[in-house]
């Protein structure tokens, strides 16, 4: 059985990995892994090394702790209260929108905003 840790910094590299649009088979080629290897940390069955960690952070260009962020102390997931899913950045459509969001030039972005809120408030 997975320790929730382990999950957790799984998740992390995935949400990640997936924000840049990158594939396990790159993140392992520039990491050093087989592919396999990958999935068995993403998915938590396999523990990330404190090395590999650091090597996986760094071609995902966070810092290690960036892995850890939304543990507490007793390595469980801290809730937020919040309208979103906890795992929003592992679905595909929200990605999308966030990469397109930020490829608006910076300029725009606040009328773009603007527009999705007040969408949001007639749903």
């Amino acid at each position: 059985m997975s320790h929730p840790v382990d999950v957790h910094v799984g998740k992390r590299i995935r949400q990640r990995r997936l924000l840049l649009n990158t594939t396990q088979q790159q993140v392992s080629d520039q990491v050093g892994v087989k592919f396999q290897q990958m999935q068995k940390y993403e998915t938590g069955k396999n523990r990330v090394s404190a090395s590999r960690l650091w090597d996986i952070a760094n071609v995902l260009d966070v810092p290690v702790s960036f892995f850890f962020e939304g543990l507490d102390a007793q390595n469980k997931v801290r809730s937020t209260k919040s309208d979103l899913p906890h795992d929003i950045l592992n679905n595909p459509e929200a990605l999308k929108v966030l990469r397109a969001y930020y490829a608006i030039p910076e300029t725009q972005r606040s009328h773009v905003l603007q527009l999705t809120q007040a969408l949001g408030e007639d749903a």
